[in-house]
């Protein structure tokens, strides 16, 4: 790749590695389902009125939506409002690379490979170790329930996108916003009330104003903008693997900015999860060089 292509790879890493880190400001001023329908109201609109409309069936267009926009972000946001960690967030929620290909495997038929199955059984005793920490208080066991349902949303949506084929990712993202805020106002009506909306509104608080600008349009619009050009004049094998970074800054990001202290335990959980991540992607390359 050219030092253009790698800056870009490095700005999206930062910028959805720090995005756990903005939705728990986020979260102190307006609560998380009025959250996400004020966050895909700003990516939907007024975009839509410049950027075309993907050429593919509206029914593929919601299902999108419902995956990686309303399903993935419902529980994404619950779970860090009710107390997950933002920085194990951003690495219990990669677990929707091994939800892919489970699913994939399900849907499509597609073939388990020898490292995709050792890297899910590695993966999954860090989750689990996690989740122990969570019996043990350090970490919310809803959180990471709902975390590890964003993810299967997410992978979802990746089915989702598969079936869809060559299209704009911006233009997909942006119409594909269109369906995540009524379900989210509607959500925030019942959950959250008329007056703790009417008051979230009237007196948000500027960070939680920034933070909102910047899921929309930073960690979205920009973010998903540039990896989808990435994906367009590279080799996915070569791209994809960018994103074990993110979990890497969302920690890293959560301890300098929230002060965020997680147990030995989760600290091990962790690099067990990146280890199943690295084996699952990288598997076929270690064992040529174990060979």
């Amino acid at each position: 790749m050219s030092v253009k292509d790698w800056l870009s790879a490095l700005v999206v890493v930062f910028v959805w590695g720090i995005n756990f880190v903005i939705i728990k400001v986020g979260l102190h001023g307006v609560p998380p389902m009025l959250l996400g329908g004020l966050r895909f109201t700003l990516v939907a609109f007024p975009a839509v009125l410049f950027i075309p409309r993907p050429q593919i069936p509206w029914s593929r267009l919601v299902a999108y939506g419902a995956t990686i926009s309303l399903g993935q972000f419902v529980f994404l946001f619950s779970a860090l409002y009710v107390g997950m960690p933002a920085g194990l967030a951003s690495l219990v929620l990669q677990a929707q690379a091994f939800f892919t290909v489970l699913l994939a495997a399900v849907i499509f038929r597609e073939p388990v490979r020898w490292h995709n199955l050792l890297g899910m059984i590695v993966a999954a005793a860090g989750l689990a170790l996690i989740g122990l920490g969570g019996v043990t208080g350090s970490v919310s066991v809803v959180g990471f329930v709902l975390t590890l349902l964003a993810a299967l949303s997410w992978a979802g949506g990746n089915l989702v996108i598969k079936g869809i084929g060559q299209v704009n990712p911006l233009s997909l993202v942006v119409w594909g916003a269109l369906v995540p805020p009524i379900p989210f106002f509607v959500l925030s009506l019942c959950l959250e009330g008329p007056a703790r909306i009417s008051a979230s509104l009237a007196n948000p608080g500027l960070s939680s104003v920034l933070a909102i600008f910047y899921l929309a349009y930073v960690a979205t619009c920009m973010g998903y903008g540039l990896w989808g050009k990435l994906l367009a004049h590279h080799p996915v094998r070569q791209i994809a693997p960018l994103t074990l970074l993110v979990p890497v800054i969302g920690v890293i990001s959560a301890a300098v900015a929230l002060g965020e202290h997680l147990a030995p335990m989760q600290w091990l959980g962790g690099a067990v999860v990146m280890l199943g991540l690295l084996v699952n992607v990288f598997g076929p390359r270690l064992r040529g060089m174990a060979v």
